[in-house]
C-alpha cells in the first residue's frame, strides 16, 4: 500500500529550547508514524523574537529553536512567523499563512509531494491551514484540542474564521467527545467529526521498579500529591495550593513553568507551606514516570482541557487522580480505579476530592491495569482510515477547483 504523504502542521510542536511544547502532537504523529502507512513533513512554526534573553521568558525560548532539527527520526522545520502579543489575536491567522506561503513553495519546489495537511489546534494554526490547502490543493484534516474550541472562538472574529475553517477543512477530528460537541455547536456537522482521543505510552509510563527508592530520591516521607502541567492560571495550580491548608499531613509537588511561578511561590510562603508544597520547576518529559510512580495521587484542577494526558499518564504509573469536572476529565476517569472527579472546582472541592480518594484508595495494579487499554493503537488506526478516506474522495473529484492565491482578510 502507498504511504500517505503528510504535512502536519503546527505551531504546538516540541523543539529544543521547548521540549514539552505541544509533546502530545509529536507523541501521536510518532504512533502513527511508525504504522510505515504512513510519511510527514513536519512545519512548526515559531514566533520570531530578536532575543534570548532569560528576561524575556518564553518568547526568548522561542528565539532559541532551531531552524530545522531531528527528534525521534523526525525531520522538523521551524519556521518563524510574525506575532503581534495581546493585539494580534484576530490577524494571527493571516500572520500564519503568510509566512508560511513561501515555505510550503520552497518544499514543493524541493520535490517534497503531500496528499493533505495535518493540521493540529484549531485557531490561529488550522485558519492558517485551510487557507494554506486552498492555496496549494490540499484537502486539510484539522484537529481540535481545547482552548481552540471552548474559549477563542467566545472573541468575535476568531469564531467566524473558526467557524470558516469548519466548513472547509475535509474533515475533523476531536480528542474528546466533549470537543466534538463543541465543534457541532461551532457549526460542524456531526458526520464530519471523528473523536480520536490521546493515548499513553505504557512502555514509558510504568509504576517504578523500586518505589521507596523513588520517593526517597524526592525526599517523601508522608502521603504525597503531585500536579504536573504548565504554571498557568488555567491549571489551577493556585486552587490545589490553596486546598492544602485542609490536608494537614499531605505533601504536594508541582512539576512545571511558566510565567505563574512567582505568584505560586508567594502563595506557598503567604500561607506557611514551604515545608509541605515544593515546585519542581520543569521536568524531562522522561522524568515523569519516577515522578508520578513516586506520588499517591495525582491532582489536576485545570478550568478547562481537552483531553489532559496527565491524567492517563499518572494512572499508567500507578497512580490514580484527582480530576476537576471539566470537558474531557470524566472521559478518562470513569472507574474508581481511575481515581475520583470532584466538584467543585474550589479549594474546598479539591480538598474533599482527596479526602474521597485516600477514603478508598484503590490498589496500584488495578489503577495501573485501567490505563494499559488507552494505547495509541485504535488512535492510529483511526487517523490511517480518516486520511485514506479524505484523499480517496479528493481524488475522485470530477473537477480540480483552480487553487485561491490569497486568503481571506481576517476583518
Amino acid at each position: 500500500m502507498v504511504p500517505v504523504r503528510l504535512l502536519t502542521f503546527s505551531t504546538l510542536f516540541p523543539h529544543a529550547a521547548r521540549p514539552n511544547h505541544g509533546i502530545f502532537v509529536e507523541n501521536r504523529l510518532r504512533h502513527l508514524l511508525a504504522s510505515q502507512q504512513v510519511t510527514s513533513t513536519v512545519l512548526a512554526p515559531v514566533p520570531w523574537f530578536p532575543s534570548r534573553s532569560t528576561r524575556f521568558g518564553d518568547w526568548a525560548l522561542n528565539a532559541g529553536a532551531p531552524a530545522a532539527e531531528t527528534r525521534h527520526g523526525i525531520a522538523i522545520l521551524h519556521p518563524r512567523y510574525p506575532v503581534l502579543p495581546k493585539v494580534g489575536m484576530s490577524v494571527a491567522p493571516w500572520l500564519l499563512y503568510r509566512a508560511m506561503v513561501p515555505q510550503i513553495a520552497r518544499l514543493l519546489a524541493e520535490g517534497h509531494r503531500f496528499d493533505a495537511i495535518d493540521a493540529h489546534y484549531v485557531y490561529p494554526d488550522g485558519v492558517a491551514a485551510v487557507w494554506l490547502g486552498r492555496r496549494f490543493g490540499l484537502p486539510v484534516v484539522m484537529t481540535a484540542r481545547g482552548t481552540d474550541v471552548n474559549l477563542i472562538p467566545h472573541y468575535r472574529v476568531p469564531r467566524r474564521l473558526i467557524q470558516g475553517a469548519i466548513r472547509d477543512a475535509s474533515a475533523l477530528i476531536a480528542v474528546s467527545a466533549a470537543l466534538k460537541q463543541a465543534l457541532v455547536a461551532l457549526g460542524a456537522p456531526p458526520e464530519k467529526v471523528t473523536v480520536l482521543r490521546n493515548g499513553v505510552e505504557t512502555d514509558l509510563f510504568r509504576p517504578p521498579a523500586d518505589r521507596a527508592a523513588a520517593r526517597a530520591a524526592l525526599g517523601l516521607k508522608g502521603p504525597t500529591l503531585i500536579s504536573v502541567g504548565g504554571l498557568i492560571e488555567r491549571k489551577g495550580h493556585h486552587r490545589t495550593i490553596e486546598a492544602m491548608r485542609q490536608l494537614p499531613g499531605f505533601g504536594l509537588v508541582i512539576a512545571g513553568e511558566g510565567p505563574e511561578r512567582d505568584r505560586l511561590s508567594a502563595l506557598i510562603a503567604a500561607h506557611g507551606l514551604g515545608d509541605r508544597v515544593r515546585l519542581l520547576g520543569p521536568r524531562p518529559h522522561r522524568d515523569l514516570p519516577t515522578l508520578y510512580g513516586a506520588a499517591d495521587a495525582s491532582v489536576l484542577a485545570s478550568s478547562r482541557e481537552g483531553w489532559a494526558n496527565v491524567l492517563l499518564e499518572s494512572m499508567a504509573c500507578g497512580t490514580p487522580v484527582v480530576a476537576s469536572d471539566i470537558w474531557g476529565n470524566p472521559e478518562v476517569v470513569r472507574a474508581p480505579a481511575a481515581g475520583v472527579i470532584y466538584q467543585p472546582n474550589t479549594p474546598d472541592g479539591i480538598a474533599a476530592g482527596v479526602r474521597r480518594l485516600f477514603a478508598a484508595m484503590p490498589d496500584r495494579a488495578s489503577t495501573r491495569a485501567y490505563a494499559e487499554p488507552f494505547s495509541w493503537d485504535e488512535t492510529t488506526q483511526g487517523q490511517l482510515g480518516l486520511f485514506r478516506r479524505v484523499i480517496n474522495a479528493e481524488n475522485a473529484r470530477p473537477t480540480v477547483k483552480a487553487p485561491s492565491q490569497s486568503a481571506p482578510s481576517p476583518r
